[in-house]
């Protein structure tokens, strides 16, 4: 083999093998700060794994919110029409946070089935509630109509 072509076919080595070994870092960093959206009814159903952040999204069912005497510690339950999960939280909701209303959370779900919540996020407007949450809702309607025998049609 020639002299110039085997120092570029090294030099094409060197650039693929570096090229994949930045992309695995990449690719590993970035898994590591995804958060995964979860209804309450697939954390009940096991799907959600524990220790690892996730995001939990539903409907604050109304006369959940408990608050500790501290003020900053407090707990309130998030549905999707399907399951319900209990949450406890640490520091100052937002001012929109209200029960009956669309909220997502960001945290870790804990061994025991609760779920510890590092932000809470509550809806902007009367209009706008996150896709995820939307969806899950929307399940959870189906289900309960079907469970029922009701009219599919959800809005």
């Amino acid at each position: 083999m020639h002299p110039v072509r085997r120092q570029r076919l090294i030099i094409v080595a060197f650039i693929v093998v570096g090229a994949s070994a930045a992309a695995t870092l990449i690719f590993r960093a970035l898994s590591d700060n995804m958060n995964f959206f979860y209804a309450p009814a697939q954390i009940a159903g096991g799907e959600a794994p524990t220790g690892r952040t996730i995001r939990v999204g539903g409907l604050v069912v109304p006369g959940s919110l408990k608050r500790a005497e501290s003020g900053l510690d407090l707990a309130f339950r998030v549905t999707d029409n399907r399951a319900e999960l209990e949450v406890d939280f640490r520091g100052i909701l937002p001012d929109l946070f209200s029960e009956g209303k669309g909220v997502v959370a960001v945290g870790e779900l804990m061994p025991g089935g609760r779920f510890k919540a590092a932000e809470v996020l509550a809806k902007h407007d009367e209009n706008y509630m996150p896709p995820e949450v939307h969806e899950a809702l929307k399940k959870g309607e189906t289900a309960g109509l079907a469970a029922t025998g009701g009219d599919d049609d959800v809005r």
